[in-house]
């Protein structure tokens, strides 16, 4: 895969179906029931929605326009509201080893610092 197709960008309402099957099909691939996991979670299937929320974002990787990749940011649940955590850190199989984790922990980070984290 040629790094220069790749895009790391915010997730928007046309890329919910795409990264709620990465995510799922990720899961399965490393053998995570379905029932009572991040699997059943009815927000995989509006993550735009959900990540549209104050403080916080998700970036999806795309690859010719097709989503293999993702990550996010939202407030620590029942946390003091200067706490969040990286959420639904989830690669397909040809985006992994190609240093796109470590520019997600970035792009994460940096718009963490931005929310006042």
């Amino acid at each position: 895969m040629s790094n220069n197709n790749i895009v790391i960008r915010e997730i928007t309402l046309a890329d919910n179906v795409q990264i709620a099957k990465v995510i799922r099909d990720v899961l399965i691939e490393f053998g995570v029931p379905k029932v009572g996991t991040a699997y059943a979670d009815a927000s995989l299937d509006c993550m735009a929605e959900t990540y549209a929320k104050e403080k916080s974002v998700y970036f999806v990787v795309t690859n010719k326009g097709q989503v293999i990749g993702g990550a996010g940011i939202a407030p620590l649940d029942h946390g003091e509201g200067n706490i969040c955590e990286l959420q639904k850190m989830y690669f397909l199989p040809e985006a992994r080893g190609l240093g796109l984790g470590i520019e997600m922990m970035y792009k994460c980070l940096t718009k963490a610092k931005g929310f006042g984290y």
